[in-house]
């Protein structure tokens, strides 16, 4: 009892012969995009965004994972003047295409004023679906398996596929199977996290990061394809555990010190960012207040105050007689004082309404290619 081989590879449509690789490269980028517009939305940020990025980051992360592969993997590039570009015809490292799709989507996010790591958090979870619809493409190449093993799950590899110094042996462990059940598991996990605990962001983001890393620590350990070895161990073992170690204290940091706010937050996407996935103090003001019913902050000029005596009037405006200003409106003001020392009343972090008559409030306006293996 064992895992069958596929007999192919694609399929031909008319003229075009259609590899199951790249098709799974293109329905796992389509789904994370999907997934990601809803993450983002439920957030309370723009959908159009997530597309925008994508135009972006998916290029970008070809590239990288095309520049990583050539560099671990130098014996699978096709000899010829352009094989290093060749993606139709190599692969694609999943560690170059992450660092270079990450750096031209928070690049996109940052340039939409968008809160980058409450959209990092939003991604998270899709790039894992991704990546796990990626890894059925790796099984229809017949690749990323790890050692012979005799367990009844055990993938049968051709003669033509195995690695040298394994030609006896025909089974061998699915470790592909393995990354593409614990990339769902840790999808899910993330998306539980975060509806049930306040995780600052970019948090869920760092646990992916710590969370894959880890498990590849684990599968290249099994596998037995040629890699590029440093001190007796695969390339890529090194750079799992840096990603391990790394994601690790960067989650520690974001829920220590980090000022980002928890990634359940209402209309988190909202939020004024404040770099590295922080938002800002008035930003939470802002949004506590507006779940209690209370103004969010106005400028000055944005009157709050209803019609009383001329002092109450200059009071709502933010300035005194004569027209000078008494009190700034935003975070830092506390409390000031109208004409004649009587104090007017401010809402939270914001000087909002006057001292006689009732005050109205206004409400807060929220803001197909072939390739050996994603390596």
């Amino acid at each position: 009892m064992h895992i069958p081989s596929p007999p192919v590879n694609g399929f031909h449509v008319g003229p075009l012969y259609i590899h199951y690789y790249g098709l799974m490269y293109v329905i796992g980028i389509t789904l994370a995009i999907l997934i990601t517009q809803r993450r983002w939305q439920r957030m309370g940020g723009d959908a159009g965004l997530v597309g925008d990025v994508a135009l972006w980051a998916v290029p970008a992360g070809i590239i990288g994972g095309r520049i990583y592969f050539d560099i671990t993997t130098p014996q699978y590039i096709p000899h010829h003047w352009y094989g290093i570009f060749a993606v139709w015809d190599g692969g694609l490292g999943i560690w170059g295409g992450i660092a270079f799709g990450a750096a031209a989507g928070i690049w996109r996010v940052r340039r939409a004023g968008a809160n980058a790591g409450a959209f990092a958090d939003a991604v998270a979870p899709a790039l894992l679906v991704a990546q796990a619809v990626g890894r059925i493409g790796n099984y229809f190449n017949k690749e990323l398996f790890g050692g012979p093993t005799s367990l009844p799950w055990g993938l049968y590899i051709p003669p033509g596929s195995r690695p040298a110094g394994y030609l006896s042996f025909t089974t061998f462990q699915p470790t592909f199977l393995y990354e593409l059940i614990f990339d769902l598991a840790l999808a899910a996990g993330l998306v539980w996290l975060g509806h049930h605990r306040a995780i600052k962001v970019p948090g869920l983001f760092a646990l992916y990061v710590t969370g894959y890393s880890a498990f590849r620590i684990f599968e290249e350990s099994l596998r037995v394809d040629p890699s590029e070895h440093f001190l007796g161990l695969r390339l890529n073992m090194f750079v799992a555990i840096a990603g391990t170690v790394a994601g690790g204290a960067w989650f520690w940091y974001t829920q220590r010190r980090g000022k980002g706010l928890p990634s359940n937050t209402p209309d988190l996407a909202a939020a004024s960012p404040a770099g590295d996935g922080a938002v800002t103090a008035d930003a939470a003001v802002d949004d506590a207040a507006g779940g209690a019913g209370e103004p969010s902050a106005q400028t000055e000029g944005e009157s709050a105050g209803a019609a009383g005596s001329d002092d109450t009037a200059e009071s709502a405006a933010g300035t005194g007689p004569g027209g000078e200003p008494h009190a700034e409106v935003g975070a830092e003001s506390a409390a000031g004082t109208g004409p004649g020392g009587a104090p007017h009343a401010e809402v939270g972090a914001d000087a909002d309404a006057g001292a006689d008559g009732g005050a109205k409030h206004r409400a807060p306006r929220n803001g197909a290619m072939r390739g050996r293996s994603a390596r």
